[in-house]
């Protein structure tokens, strides 16, 4: 078996594959595993890009069992935040999202008593969904499940039938008008970090009460701490990975997947393959736009196109400070006015998060230090605009075939980010007296950077939007196909284009992969736990309980506020480069 890329889902398939007798080998195009799960070292400080938190990351539902099972959690701290985030407006008036029902209720209901009775009714069909995490399926695709399965599923789900319908019928932009106070109808389209206008609240429900039962921290190592724990127990199952190897085509014989053709020419034979790498990609470039049929062909070349179909890509700055900013909260998404949205190339909402990622991972930088890393859900198409040079280019250095190599680009390009890099500093400043002179590293990232080093299509880092024409599409056509294409043998896809959601499905998506995989060849899969570490361990963050929040009709000026943080997603501290190399990493 080939699997074309080494993120989780490359990984974990790679993984599951071993377990159930496959001889696998990985192509990685880049020099390191994990994909958009990763990190990347400038100076003392080590970046982490990717899990502010990690579904599964607790016991008592089955996304744990995966994790355990991939040896990605084994001998780890796994860190939770009391608070899930912070919203805050320009005013200074901030929700504190707490995860726990009861406490969230007290200071929701202080903030605005007006709105006490539909605050009731959100925390109460929170408590009810941190009990029905215990039956939500992950190990099994429903696809895969036969008729006695399915009832079974859904016979689990009868306690919470009300809570789930409820929580699913609703999109969070009309739950949210219902408020009377204006912060909490603004303040719940961002409780996860940014505004997501076509989600239900159902995700949000979900989050909560993951991050409630202590399932959805942080792990000790940070993201690529994480990829390669899952990358050693597929080396340790036999598994074998190439890094800096580029597939430019899938070999077809006779309607069946028969090997692929690497950037250098090269071939190399397989009795399957998976792609486990950008889906459009894979559906356009590698298979050259075949064995699609008229549902796939509407989902790879219109409804990808279609706003809101697939999730945006990030602006990024992360910032290596010299010493400490206690005061700094591990996660806080900031909403902007106008005229400091105007500054951020390609914002797609008013909203920056940030976090002080190193309440999150104090092992990654020295003691003494802050990193703070500080995002925005971005459009590549204006910093397309600006840009003058092939977004991905593959060179040789040091007689090694190298595709993520930094490309040139436009002065526009860097001067935006420039622009945005500096607005972003005088902002933090205004809140954090002192950052700007404690900077020690800077580094910064836009959707072409995300481009150059996974090839995601436009930058995005999950895929498919759920809940929405492309996600539900592509959930009905593997009921239907399974991750494979009609018409093709030995094909299938894995990774988070095989499914829609973050990490724990890309993972997943390993599982269900070589599930179908031994159906299609007549074996019974098997999985195990790694028991070759101890279980993960819990540590719970405290946060202090804050003032009293002022009124609705008081107004606080901005530049008074004291906390701060938000999310991010790449790197590169090469917006001021006057050569026109774009020299930034990810």
């Amino acid at each position: 078996m080939i699997i074309i890329g080494a993120g989780l889902g490359g990984l974990s398939t790679g993984a599951y594959a071993q377990m159930n007798g496959y001889r696998t080998e990985v192509l990685e195009m880049h020099e390191l595993p994990g994909g958009c799960c990763t990190a990347w070292e400038r100076g003392d400080f080590t970046l982490d890009a990717c899990v502010s938190w990690l579904l599964g990351s607790g016991p008592g539902n089955e996304m744990h069992q995966i994790w355990l099972e991939l040896g990605a959690l084994q001998g780890k701290e796994i860190r939770h935040f009391e608070v899930f985030n912070i919203v805050r407006a320009p005013d200074g008036r901030a929700v504190y999202f707490y995860s726990d029902p009861d406490r969230l209720q007290e200071h929701l209901t202080e903030l605005s008593p007006a709105d006490a009775k539909q605050i009731r009714d959100f925390c109460r069909q929170l408590r009810a969904f941190r009990k029905a995490l215990a039956v939500y399926p992950f190990l099994k695709p429903v696809g895969l499940m036969g008729r006695f399965e399915r009832w079974r599923m859904l016979a689990s789900f009868v306690p919470y039938f009300n809570a789930v319908r409820k929580s699913i019928s609703v999109l969070m932009s009309d739950y949210s008008a219902r408020f009377k106070d204006p912060l909490l109808r603004q303040a719940f389209n961002f409780v996860l970090y940014e505004r997501h206008p076509g989600f239900p609240v159902l995700p949000t429900h979900f989050q909560l009460a993951s991050h409630a039962n202590l399932s959805a921290g942080v792990p000790e190592g940070g993201s690529l701490g994480l990829a390669r724990s899952i990358e050693r127990r597929y080396l340790s199952l036999g598994g074998k990975v190439s890094y800096n190897t580029k597939v430019e085509e899938i070999l077809v014989e006779r309607d069946r997947a028969v090997g692929v053709r690497l950037s250098d020419g090269r071939e190399m034979r397989a009795d399957i393959v998976v792609s486990a790498c950008d889906g459009p990609t894979t559906m356009m470039k590698l298979l050259k736009g075949r064995y699609l049929d008229d549902a796939y062909r509407r989902l790879y070349t219109r409804t990808l196109y279609e706003p809101g179909m697939v999730f945006p890509g990030y602006f990024t700055l992360f910032l290596g400070l010299k010493r400490p900013f206690p005061e700094g909260d591990p996660c806080t998404t900031y909403l902007l006015d106008e005229a400091q949205a105007a500054e951020l190339t390609g914002i797609r909402h008013p909203s920056i998060n940030v976090q002080f990622r190193s309440r999150h991972y104090p092992e990654l930088s020295p003691s003494g230090t802050s990193v703070v890393y500080a995002t925005y859900f971005c459009d590549i198409a204006p910093w397309r605009a600006l840009d003058e040079g092939p977004e991905q280019l593959t060179r040789s250095r040091g007689g090694e075939r190298l595709h993520t190599l930094p490309v040139r680009h436009g002065r526009g390009y860097y001067a935006a980010k420039r622009r945005a890099r500096t607005a972003l500093v005088r902002f933090l400043e205004e809140r954090y007296p002192g950052i700007e002179d404690a900077i020690a590293v800077r580094d910064v990232s836009s959707p072409l950077t995300q481009v150059r080093y996974t090839g995601n299509h436009d930058g995005t880092v999950l895929g498919w939007q759920p809940f929405v024409e492309s996600g539900e599409t592509l959930e009905e056509l593997v009921k239907k196909h399974g991750p494979g294409l009609p018409g093709l043998e030995n094909f299938y896809q894995s990774g988070v284009w095989a499914t829609t959601g973050g990490l724990i499905r890309a993972a997943a998506a390993g599982r269900h992969v070589m599930q179908f995989v031994c159906r299609d060849d007549g074996r019974e899969f098997t999985a195990s736990v790694d028991d070759s570490g101890p279980l993960p361990t819990h540590l719970v963050v405290p946060v202090p309980r804050r003032p009293q929040a002022p009124s609705a009709t008081a107004r606080l000026a901005s530049t008074g506020d004291s906390t701060g943080t938000s999310t991010g997603d790449s790197s590169g501290d090469s917006s001021g480069d006057s050569s026109g190399v774009d020299k930034e990493h990810q």
